[in-house]
């Protein structure tokens, strides 16, 4: 069934999408997403392909996905800050037919189209237009506003969302379709399970924000789009548009809580009702003026891109479990196992694995050894060290694979190690987190020089950045004549990182 033609048919006039003062209705918006997804029919576009989404937020960022997945295939978001070598990258291995781009990213397409030879379809949006594209408005105006069956068996859709990879490369988690009955389970834990009004605060090409934009119009609800966030624009968001529910990193829920007192009690927030965090660890200081000022709608999530929402915390929780991400979510299991794969006793660390379920990604495309590795028979893991009390609430305490999130967003040394590699004054490198107050974890690269060779932080930083996005540069580098090694030669890197969070109680 189409869920989102269903809203159209019965609330035709609501309000579906807010882009400033861009609106459309349901009605405007299932016609718009009609004659676009008709549209790449004509282009060519099969059943099940992929179509890359880069796009910045803004209107289209919702039509397009949602105009894909009414074609039948599978929309790709692809991140904003990424430079061109890691764009080339993901539009060769998506083996992506079309790409919808923001005009703003025309620069970096011109350096990788010419190598891009699986894509048959390049599509702009914005005001620039180039001879070798469409433009979506013409292909919207040009389309037919006639329905695409639906297929039953697609569900709500698909999605495949690139994540770092721990070998050097990123890794495009599939996800061919999403089963209605867990979205409206998890939902309708969080009481969203209707329409609502959701504010987009974070960029759509993240997991966690476009999901809550999807599941907010897959239950008729209204989505308001923030282009880029803003502290007080938020709140005047909310305000304006009596915003119920929003999604926001940490670091974004801080940036409002450290507003001046006269600022933020300048906009009435008596709206919002569901304030979901996650991402990242949230300070306990950030989450008691979060209920201070929004009231007891403060709710927190541990999940992934890989294995959907697998906790929840409610908001009566939230001062009383401090340090915890919840308990499981509704029709999750999970299991806390030692290196053998034994279960643990509660309050012993070990990793945490979610039992299969329909909300998980099929697997990491092309590449069967990944997905094996992230496997245990029916259980999953992203590698996460985790323990659980006596009451079933679960703590995250480590990363057993080393992956670092700042400022909610993740970050795999593997790939800024193998770009520092090839500096020719390295001769090894270690890059890890360390603590950072305002972004949670920052980036760290500890380098071994190359014998008789010379190098600065400086000249390494610069040319971290013309190889990876400016996010996983390095932002502070030590260096060292020798590394850690065990008997094996092999380097201990948990040695180098751990004298960053000596006295912490979680080491992420």
């Amino acid at each position: 069934m189409d869920v989102l033609a269903a809203h159209a048919q019965r609330t035709p006039d609501a309000p579906a999408l807010i882009d400033g003062e861009r609106r459309l209705t349901w009605y405007q918006f299932v016609a718009t997403r009609n004659r676009l997804a008709n549209a790449l029919r004509g282009l060519g576009l099969a059943k099940g392909e992929h179509v890359i989404v880069y796009v910045k937020n803004a209107l289209e960022a919702v039509l397009a996905p949602a105009a894909v997945r009414a074609a039948g295939a599978i929309p790709v978001p692809l991140n904003h800050r990424l430079v061109a070598d890691e764009v080339a990258y993901i539009l060769d291995h998506s083996d992506a037919r079309a790409v919808v781009v923001s005009d703003a990213f025309l620069g970096t397409v011109a350096e990788v189209r010419s190598g891009a030879s699986r894509v048959r379809s390049w599509i702009v949006v914005g005001s620039a237009r180039r001879p070798w594209a469409e433009h979506v408005d013409d292909l919207i105006a040009t389309g037919d506003p006639t329905p695409i069956s639906a297929d039953p068996a697609q569900g709500l859709g698909g999605s495949m969302i690139y994540t770092g990879g721990t070998t050097g490369r990123p890794k495009g988690a599939l996800r061919g379709s999403v089963d209605p009955a867990v979205t409206r389970r998890l939902m309708e834990a969080f009481g969203l399970a209707e329409p609502h009004v959701h504010l987009v605060a974070g960029p759509l090409y993240h997991s966690a924000p476009s999901g809550f934009a999807h599941f907010t119009q897959v239950f008729g609800g209204t989505v308001v789009v923030m282009r880029k966030f803003d502290p007080e624009d938020a709140l005047c968001a909310i305000e304006r548009h009596r915003c119920t529910s929003t999604f926001m990193a940490p670091t974004l829920i801080k940036r409002i809580v450290d507003l001046p007192e006269r600022v933020r009690a300048r906009y009435d927030v008596s709206s919002m009702r569901v304030l979901v965090v996650a991402a990242a660890p949230c300070p306990m200081r950030v989450k008691e003026e979060a209920l201070a000022y929004f009231g007891p709608v403060l709710w927190e999530f541990y999940g992934s891109t890989e294995l959907s929402i697998n906790t929840i915390l409610r908001p009566e929780d939230m001062l009383r479990k401090p340090g915890s991400c919840g308990r499981a979510a509704p029709g999750v299991e999970l299991a806390i196992l030692d290196d053998t794969g034994r279960p643990v006793v509660p309050g012993t660390p070990g990793e945490l694995y979610v039992r299969r379920f329909p909300g998980m990604f099929d697997g990491y495309y092309k590449d069967a050894e990944a997905t094996r590795e992230a496997q245990r028979g029916e259980w999953a893991t992203v590698g996460d060290v985790a323990w659980m009390d006596d009451e079933g609430f679960v703590y995250i305490c480590d990363r057993k694979r080393d992956m670092i999130i700042s400022g909610g967003v993740n970050i795999y040394p593997a790939e800024i190690e193998d770009v520092l590699h090839r500096h020719p004054a390295i001769d090894d490198v270690a890059v890890f987190g360390v603590p950072d107050d305002d972004w949670g974890e920052r980036v760290h690269a500890a380098v071994q020089p190359r014998p008789g060779a010379e190098v600065t932080a400086e000249e390494i930083v610069r040319f971290a950045r013309h190889h990876i996005a400016d996010y996983k540069v390095p932002r502070e580098i030590s260096f060292h004549e020798e590394f850690p090694r065990d008997l094996a030669g092999k380097l201990l890197k948990r040695v180098l990182r751990d004298s960053y969070w000596a006295g912490r109680p979680a080491k992420i």
